[in-house]
């Protein structure tokens, strides 16, 4: 049914086509539509970060920004979901077109630049969500908040969705946020890690509630940065890290349609990049702090190569769009 529903929305613009099975989504969980995705996935259940895991495969965020469909994602079979990235205000993002498909690579580039409803509305959707699983919530800053003054944003993010998420992710590696990739180096990282972690041990005290911070890199890192943000992430004792975000290299589908356009590549063409990156992050990391892969995972064998190249879990975003809710399957049924 995926194929016949897939080719009417390659039909239309790769944006309109995102907003209206969100907005489908959204009307159909909990109801009895939702048979058309719903998934029975054997229980493979993953213990790590304080948490149990349902199984392995999570969904990315960026597919759903604002956790208006939390309970449709679960309900395909996702072991954990992350939501966002988040902002403190509503913002509308980049000017569109915005969103690019790359068939031929089963890729995507977009430059969104955030667009979200804010950190009040996402709260409130995770409020209602039926879901008793582990949620991530992903928090950025927004477009106009200078980068000196970026901790503050992910401040307020921080303290508004800390007692609603498993987890926080830090988005210091989305390449369409003007600015946004400086704050993965030198004192810039250094001084918001550090801002990040007091803050955290306040709220956990709060709350009498540990939500583990994880932080999420770009694929675009040489050997030299990612061993100074390996080092940065124990250091400052994050708990996790993501890798990788989309990125800025257009040899992986040069020549293909709409290849020139600016913003993100992700898809099953960033398999490799994203890989290698891990593999190179894991040896810095040494086991210390435990890492999500993400980044081109498309089927069994790229999902259990993450795996190998020391993820503890992994996600998934781009393939969804090109296969489906049975790569879900798919992939859960192969670990």
């Amino acid at each position: 049914m995926y194929s016949i529903i897939q080719k009417a929305l390659f039909t239309q613009d790769a944006e309109w086509s995102h907003d209206f099975t969100i907005n489908w989504l959204r009307r159909t969980q909990n109801t009895p539509l939702d048979w058309v995705y719903r998934q029975n996935l054997p229980a493979k259940p993953v213990e790590i970060l304080g948490l149990t895991f349902k199984n392995p495969l999570g969904l990315a965020a960026g597919l759903d920004k604002n956790g208006e469909c939390i309970d449709a994602f679960a309900a395909m079979g996702f072991g954990f979901i992350e939501i966002g990235t988040v902002t403190p205000r509503a913002q509308a993002g980049n000017d569109k077109p915005r969103m690019f498909r790359l068939p031929a690579g089963q890729a995507i580039i977009n430059r969104m630049g955030f667009n979200n409803k804010g950190v009040d509305n996402l709260v409130a959707n995770v409020k209602n969500a039926r879901f008793d699983g582990v949620l991530g919530i992903n928090i950025g800053k927004n477009k106009d908040t200078p980068e000196d003054s970026a901790l503050s944003d992910y401040l307020i993010c921080l303290q508004k969705v800390y007692e609603h998420a498993s987890y926080i992710t830090i988005n210091i590696s989305s390449p369409n946020t003007p600015g946004l990739r400086n704050l993965q180096h030198g004192n810039a990282l250094n001084d918001l890690l550090a801002g990040l972690k007091t803050e955290q041990l306040k709220l956990a005290d709060k709350y009498k509630k540990y939500s583990p911070v994880l932080v999420k890199i770009a694929p675009d890192l040489n050997q030299g940065e990612i061993e100074n943000m390996g080092n940065a992430l124990i250091k400052a004792e994050i708990d996790g890290v993501i890798a990788t975000n989309t990125t800025l290299d257009r040899s992986l589908v040069e020549g293909q349609p709409n290849a020139e356009q600016a913003g993100g590549l992700s898809g099953a063409v960033l398999r490799h990049k994203s890989q290698q990156v891990a593999e190179q992050l894991a040896l810095v990391l040494d086991g210390v702090i435990p890492m999500i892969g993400v980044g081109g995972i498309h089927d069994a064998m790229s999902a259990k190569d993450r795996i190998k190249a020391g993820s503890s879990l992994i996600q998934l975003y781009s393939s969804l769009i090109y296969r489906g809710p049975k790569v879900i399957k798919e992939i859960v049924e192969s670990l």
